[in-house]
């Protein structure tokens, strides 16, 4: 008999974020939690790092969703929005004029696409005209994916990842595709202008046109409909007019792509009384300071030292608030116990109405659940693996992850080496300190790029001469695995989750039969879905007759 009340949770929100959170509260305390999400979505939740797939028909719609949260305790309602909360009451309010109780309340409300304002637009009713579009969302693709059909030439505004992801998607679909950007390197918070032309001259063996230093000033549209837009070269953009006036010009496009960035969706959170910024203020523990039962994650989110805008350090984010909510359930105590008065065990103390449980009790609750706490220094949580940036952009090869870009913090002791390889379509940059990777840029190397992550997250000891890490051994020291039986258990399948040839094997051993039940157990493919081909071949392999499955540990 559990005597325990559960923890009444709300979140706003159910993207790849909320949707998580909900996820980490089930495997550690299904019980512990009655959990409220209100999505204003209607459709389950998808995987939103894979829009730009869809848009290039890499990936089919039904491939992206993601599983649905499954818990007694779990009640979603989709295509419901929050209205306002009412912190004094601890009630949020829908759209549908529901009210919901909590105990916490959890902000997971993502971002919106940035729309600049500029003439052509914005219609008379406040909507983006026919053949624009921002991508963000499902519909966001679907529109884009249909429009294709009758737009032989497409504009794509914005060259950071999703912009380049866009560009190369639509010009593999046929289109005749202008990249524009307002800044002379692509990318240019991830990378150096010497990476920026290597990834230009990529995008152009594509048949994709780049416009830099370029600002769109209108969108020409007749009847309705999006028929080009006008762009200006920035005033002194040119190393050889650097007070020419700018130059104008119109490139033809029935199809507009804005990808200029996102604007976190604080209006829920400023209502309520909560301080914003740029985004919900939080601190390290996600937390508002302005109420200890309010808390923020993910892309509506400003933690000390800003947001990324990253899946993976919006998952980190899910992962540690779950722990700080289960930290703060009082554990179940048997009703023997409390009638007889004895103590639950030799080393706990029964929390009484008027106690905290212990900190035996609470380090307790997170190391039976296999919480893993990040050390948290003067410089925030460390978030290491969680800033790896890599561009989905078919041939095109681009990661980068830790210090990279031309802006870094000052580090006399990092040592960056650099290969530039312009005509082959290629740029390593590895920088290292204390040993260790602290950050490298990788363009037109994959093999290489994969390595660099693996010893980037894994903090593994570099070579003291970092040099060997730009290329890939002439001579391999084993032949790659030819057979799955030849992999390590240890081996990392999924690296966007941390799956391991061990967990897929142990999952199917504890009757996970399909690729969707071993998603469903381990999260592998749900985070940038490189992985999926490698995880159905591991489980056809598993689940062969004659295969011999190992025990789970």
């Amino acid at each position: 008999m559990n005597l325990r009340v559960p923890v009444k949770v709300v979140v706003v929100g159910f993207g790849m974020v909320g949707s998580r959170l909900v996820d980490e509260l089930l495997r550690r305390e299904p019980e512990a939690f009655d959990v409220t999400v209100l999505g204003s979505e209607p459709y389950e939740p998808y995987n939103r790092v894979l829009l730009s797939d869809v848009v290039a028909g890499r990936t089919d719609v039904a491939a992206i969703t993601m599983p649905l949260p499954d818990g007694a305790r779990v009640t979603v309602r989709r295509g419901v929005s929050a209205v306002s909360v009412d912190r004094a009451s601890r009630v949020v309010t829908a759209d549908d004029g529901a009210s919901h109780p909590y105990d916490h309340l959890v902000l997971a409300t993502g971002a919106a696409a940035r729309i600049p304002p500029i003439p052509g637009l914005r219609g008379a009713d406040g909507g983006l005209p026919a053949g624009v579009h921002a991508l963000r969302t499902l519909d966001d693709a679907r529109e884009i994916v249909a429009a294709t059909v009758n737009a032989p030439r497409a504009v794509v505004v914005g060259g950071g990842v999703l912009g380049l992801e866009a560009a190369v998607g639509l010009a593999g679909r046929g289109l005749n595709v202008t990249l524009v950007h307002h800044t002379g390197s692509l990318m240019e918070r991830q990378l150096d202008p010497e990476a920026a032309d290597v990834v230009r001259a990529g995008l152009e063996a594509q048949g994709v046109t780049v416009l830099p230093d370029r600002l769109s000033s209108e969108v020409l549209v007749a009847g309705g409909r999006a028929v080009g837009v006008r762009v200006r070269r920035r005033t002194g953009a040119g190393p050889d007019d650097p007070g020419a006036e700018p130059h104008e010009e119109v490139v033809a496009a029935r199809l507009v792509v804005f990808s200029i960035g996102t604007v976190p969706e604080t209006g829920l959170a400023a209502a309520a009384g909560l301080s914003t910024d740029r985004g919900v203020v939080v601190g390290h523990d996600l937390t508002s300071p302005d109420d200890p039962r309010v808390h923020a994650i993910g892309d509506c989110a400003q933690p000390p030292g800003g947001s990324r805008g990253l899946v993976a350090e919006g998952w980190d984010q899910a992962r540690r608030l779950a722990e700080k909510l289960v930290s703060l359930v009082e554990p179940v105590v048997e009703p023997a116990a409390v009638v007889l008065g004895r103590s639950a065990g030799p080393h706990l103390r029964v929390p009484r109405d008027d106690a905290q449980p212990s900190m035996a009790v609470r380090l307790g609750a997170l190391l039976t659940s296999g919480a893993t706490t990040r050390a948290q220094s003067e410089r925030g949580i460390d978030t290491r693996g969680t800033d790896v940036v890599k561009v989905k952009g078919g041939p095109l090869s681009v990661t980068t992850m830790g210090v990279c870009g031309p802006v870094r913090p000052d580090g006399g002791a990092q040592r960056a080496v650099r290969l530039a390889d312009p005509r082959a379509g290629r740029y390593v940059e590895v920088v290292v300190a204390d040993g260790v990777l602290v950050g490298a840029t990788c363009v037109g190397d994959p093999r290489v790029a994969a390595d660099l992550t693996a010893a980037y997250t894994r903090r593994t000891p570099v070579p003291q001469d970092p040099a060997f890490l730009l290329l890939t051994p002439v001579m391999a020291a084993a032949a790659p695995a030819s057979s799955p039986e030849h992999m390590p258990d240890d081996a990392v399948v999924c690296r966007c989750n941390g799956v391991t040839k061990g967990d897929i094997g142990s999952a199917c051993a504890a009757g996970a039969h399909t690729v969707e039940d071993v998603t469903r157990e381990t999260r592998a493919t749900t985070g940038c879905g490189s992985c999926k081909d490698a995880v159905c071949g591991l489980v056809d392999w598993l689940r062969a007759p004659e295969r011999s499955v190992p025990e789970p540990a």
